[in-house]
């Protein structure tokens, strides 16, 4: 690994673009499994992306210094009960800074009183069964969608429904133009979590998905909100919640999952279709996710190479029977590296707060000025006295 500055100085090279790729399990023919590959090139640095289903649903972040680096798998091992060490980057010593997120549950609960809520059997994700995410790669759009169902539903929520993780890449900066209307970089890529059609196991549900993050001994998860008065891309949510790791070190920023405290129940979402969104508390010490990719890079744990923590993002609250006369929910977030984007005061925003601080001063000036020609004139009524 190199220092945390050396990373940003990699990706501020490649503000201006990166050439984009996708690739649906590299080496390897069969299509039983799912693992996508996205790499970004820039001008000196390349990130990578590995999605994949083998186990719960995961990405790996991986930033390397070099453009030509590339990703190595020994698919035997992949598949094996013991992964570890089956991924890795070429050439060796490339690897600037690596994470992982991990999707690893669906909770569903529901308010029986004012200080209960029940909670129905949890929804691991480790256990769905997941469609190939080759055909829905879109080479064009950099998009793609992995999609699936549990294994055993006793209840047959899902016989008409399923969950999905729709990946976007990007090659470079720009704001998405449906809701929330993320700004994003070159740096970055999104993931949109999506529940449509599956039945709600009681009046009122409400669903919470908990993520884990993989990061090793070198960064600190922090969990950050901030609040702004700007709120003209996203109508009435006034704050954004980032999941940075930050070196251990200096505290600089090595990459983030980033969202707006909003989720949304319909296809094409409008402000009506919002839905709040909540956050818990940043736990450390979590246990090592299911996640075949996370185990064969990261390895077993042995020896304490990297921590893990979790949260549980919610949907719902006062306004969460949404899904239940909908039967949707969606939820996007952005992944990358380096500090995440920050929105900049609109030129709407600033127009009003010139107006809002301008107009006091002019009439302060306006008064000022009249104060004085009146003075002016009363003095001038009299005659000088010699």
């Amino acid at each position: 690994m190199v220092a945390p500055g050396a990373l940003l100085l990699l990706l501020a090279a490649a503000v201006g673009g990166r050439e984009v790729s996708m690739q649906y399990n590299p080496g390897w023919n069969g299509s039983s499994v799912n693992v996508l590959h996205v790499r970004a090139v820039g001008p000196s640095d390349t990130l990578h992306y590995v999605w994949s289903s083998i186990g719960a649903p995961a990405v790996l972040l991986v930033a390397t210094r070099s453009p030509s680096s590339a990703l190595a798998i020994d698919w035997d091992r992949l598949l094996s009960p013991a992964p570890a060490g089956a991924v890795w980057f070429e050439p060796p010593g490339s690897v600037v800074h690596a994470a992982a997120v991990v999707f690893t549950k669906l909770f569903e609960y529901s308010d029986t009183n004012a200080s209960e809520e029940l909670f129905y059997p949890t929804y691991d994700l480790s256990d769905f069964s997941w469609d190939s995410i080759n055909r829905t790669v879109n080479h064009t759009a950099l998009t793609a969608e992995l999609r699936g169902v549990p294994t055993s539903d006793p209840s047959g929520s899902f016989s008409n429904g399923s969950l999905a993780f729709r990946v976007t890449a990007y090659e470079s900066g720009g704001r998405d133009a449906a809701l929330p209307g993320l700004l994003h970089t070159a740096n970055s890529s999104k993931v949109e979590f999506i529940l449509a059609g599956a039945a709600p196991r009681g009046g009122g549900s409400r669903f919470a998905l908990e993520v884990r993050t993989v990061q090793e001994r070198a960064a600190v998860p922090r969990l950050s909100s901030l609040r702004s008065i700007d709120d003209e891309y996203t109508p009435t949510i006034f704050e954004t919640l980032s999941l940075l790791e930050e070196a251990r070190d200096d505290g600089s920023a090595l990459s983030f999952v980033q969202w707006k405290a909003t989720a949304y129940g319909s296809r094409r979402p409008t402000r009506g279709d919002g839905i709040r969104c909540g956050c818990g508390e940043l736990s450390s010490g979590a246990t090592r996710p299911r996640s075949a990719v996370v185990t064969a890079y990261f390895g077993d744990g042995a020896g304490g190479a990297y921590t893990v923590s979790a949260l549980n993002v919610s949907f719902g609250g006062e306004d969460g029977n949404v899904y239940q006369e909908k039967r949707y929910l969606s939820w996007s977030a952005l992944l990358g590296f380096g500090p995440p984007p920050h929105d900049p005061f609109s030129p709407l925003v600033l127009s009003i707060a010139a107006v809002a601080l301008g107009s006091p001063l002019l009439l302060l000036l306006l008064g000022a000025a009249a104060l004085l020609c009146v003075r002016r004139r009363r003095y001038s009524e009299y005659d000088p006295i010699n």
